[in-house]
């Protein structure tokens, strides 16, 4: 199924209580494999391995007292390496977000994943989409807040971790979220956001637009930190009329270290490789660009 928009258009939930996470394996709350609601047919993922790495998914505790789950890669050794978040699509942490941390931790930054999700139950698995979009809807935006400000204090008490470098990455959901978080916590030193959106969809309701807030357009005088957008020519969920808007009140904000490239015949969720939207050159292209302002940022 083709996914064309940053939400998305009998599915079991997994609820995980503090219990379940202090007594069972970790490794197997999460969804293992690619969301099934948006994996092309004939896809071919990239799979990056864990040779040099490891991987595990730990638990931390947030704001609300949930034991949160997360899936954190770093690579071997005492480090201490610089940290980047990142945040998911609406599908929570499955088998591309996992590869994101890997890919990280190669490039020498301890990757965290948190399962923003996974109160209500995890999407991951699921392919009614009007059940997925009822869980994401469920973390608003001081959860996942707090449970960015919780991880971020967790990889603080890591010593493996540079808690003083932290970046932050996100794709379609995630995307907006990593607006959010540059706006709002100035531990953050860098973000690339992918395709999330902006500001509300021309037809959204007064139910809808309260929901979402903050926009990011209204969070451009906020940003603590330089954030790099990327998005998708052809974006049907973000059009090009909101990307010339948060363009220019990056401009009246006087934010001349961020700024949002927009990929010429590039769809939403183009750097998704396991999705009929990829876009192998303007994925590269971007993953290059994420690498240089993080290592500009955060390694220096």
């Amino acid at each position: 199924m083709r996914l064309t928009r940053p939400e998305g258009p009998t599915d079991q939930d997994f609820r995980f209580s503090r219990r379940a996470l202090a007594t069972g394996g970790l490794t197997g709350l999460m969804f293992a494999g690619y969301a099934p609601a948006a994996l092309a047919q004939d896809a071919s993922p990239i799979v990056t391995d864990s040779e040099g790495l490891v991987t595990e998914t730990i638990a931390y505790s947030a704001p609300d007292g949930f034991d949160l789950p997360a899936y954190v890669a770093r690579p071997v050794g005492d480090g201490p390496f610089p940290v980047v978040i990142v945040a998911s699509e609406i599908f929570g942490v499955h088998d591309y977000i996992r590869d994101i941390c890997r890919r990280l931790a190669k490039a020498g930054y301890a990757a965290m994943a948190p399962a923003f999700f996974v109160r209500v139950a995890d999407p991951a698995p699921l392919t009614d989409f009007g059940r997925i979009q009822e869980i994401v809807g469920q973390a608003g935006y001081e959860q996942v807040m707090g449970d960015i400000s919780a991880g971020m204090e967790w990889l603080s008490r890591q010593l493996w971790a540079r808690a003083d470098k932290v970046g932050i990455t996100g794709f379609c959901w995630g995307g907006k979220v990593v607006w959010q978080a540059c706006a709002r916590f100035a531990a953050i030193d860098a973000g690339v956001a992918w395709y999330g959106r902006l500001a509300p969809a021309p037809d959204a309701t007064p139910e809808q637009i309260a929901a979402g807030q903050p926009w990011p357009v209204d969070l451009a005088a906020d940003l603590k930190a330089p954030v790099l957008g990327l998005y998708g020519e052809m974006d049907r969920g973000i059009p090009l009329a909101s990307v010339e808007v948060m363009r220019q009140a990056l401009q009246r904000a006087g934010r001349t270290d961020s700024r949002i490239d927009v990929y010429d015949g590039a769809q939403h969720g183009f750097h998704a490789d396991y999705r009929a939207s990829y876009k192998a050159d303007a994925a590269a292209d971007g993953w290059a660009k994420l690498l240089g302002l993080f290592d500009a940022r955060l390694k220096a």
